[in-house]
């Protein structure tokens, strides 16, 4: 799948900081049953990369990516572990020149106007908004979309339930970052059928958009 497709595949990514290895299998499994099969597994911890390896090996329906990709290193690990997209919270040269070429496509992070304009001089048509609540939100990116009509965003980053609706109406927003379905507190508890009630409320604001 291209990046656009991916982005489109659902209103919302969950974004997922794994720490126990033993999760991370049927962690994917509820969310698909929940309508979410893209997945961001950030980097954050040391079992990162082994969970997008057990969840491409083990969960094919899923669509697994890596996030807080900082290094072509770990671009280039992330692609062998199985991710079929990456995900950085900004965009360095060195990560943009690393990153050229390959088949898996990275969606790369901005806070500004000007990292935005920097994207669409490198060709890109998706970015990621990050930190997104604290960066103006869903007013920053109503603001960019008539100057920068380029460039479409998964906003990620303090975005809750209850904000995702102001971000999912946007011309320039495909889809959105959220933390809350995968919460740390639903991870320790194993709480598998909550993340898949809570994914099936987070493909229903897909209803809700424009």
């Amino acid at each position: 799948m291209n990046l656009e497709a991916i982005l489109k595949a659902a209103p919302v990514i969950p974004v997922v900081i794994i720490e126990d290895l033993a999760q991370a299998v049927p962690l994917a499994r509820a969310l698909v049953a929940g309508g979410l099969s893209v997945i961001e597994i950030t980097l954050r911890t040391e079992v990162g990369l082994d969970a997008i390896r057990a969840i491409a090996a083990e969960v094919p329906e899923a669509i697994v990516g890596s996030g807080t990709v900082l290094t072509p290193a770990q671009f280039e690990q992330s692609v062998a572990a199985g991710a079929q997209f990456c995900v950085s919270p900004g965009a360095t040269d060195r990560l943009l020149d690393g990153v050229e070429g390959s088949p898996v496509k990275l969606l790369p992070g901005i806070a500004t106007a000007a990292e935005a304009m920097k994207l669409i001089e490198r060709g890109y048509e998706f970015a990621k908004l990050f930190p997104a609540e604290v960066s103006g939100g869903a007013a920053f990116l109503s603001a960019i979309a008539s100057p920068l009509p380029q460039l479409r965003f998964c906003p990620t980053g303090g975005i809750t339930a209850e904000t995702a609706p102001g971000y999912l109406k946007l011309p320039n927003v495909v889809c959105i970052g959220g933390t809350w379905i995968a919460s740390r507190a639903r991870l320790a508890a194993a709480d598998w059928a909550g993340i898949t009630a809570a994914a099936q409320q987070a493909v229903a604001l897909g209803a809700q958009r424009r």
